[in-house]
């Protein structure tokens, strides 16, 4: 039995985004829970977009498949809703 192999480790940029793709998802979720921010908000739906997409990016270079499908859906799901916002 072969052992499977380690992911490589990705660039200090993209373990950067990768850190800053969490605390925005958390600073997004925090903002609206205390009601600082709406869940139409701009910002909110900037912060979890960002943040998705840095979490996506460091999922994908560790080949971390599960949450890299979750946050793209997760970066799709609030680029729909940012862009509805500066529609209306």
């Amino acid at each position: 039995m072969t052992s499977p192999t380690a992911a490589p480790n990705p660039p200090r940029l993209v373990e950067f985004c990768g850190w800053y793709g969490t605390v925005a998802i958390v600073l997004a979720y925090a903002l609206s829970s205390f009601e600082v921010l709406t869940t139409k908000s701009s910002v909110y739906q900037l912060l979890n977009l960002t943040g998705a997409l840095g979490v996506a990016w460091i999922c994908f270079h560790r080949r971390t498949w599960q949450a890299f499908w979750l946050e793209a859906v997760w970066a799709g799901i609030a680029g729909i809703a940012l862009v509805r916002s500066m529609l209306t």
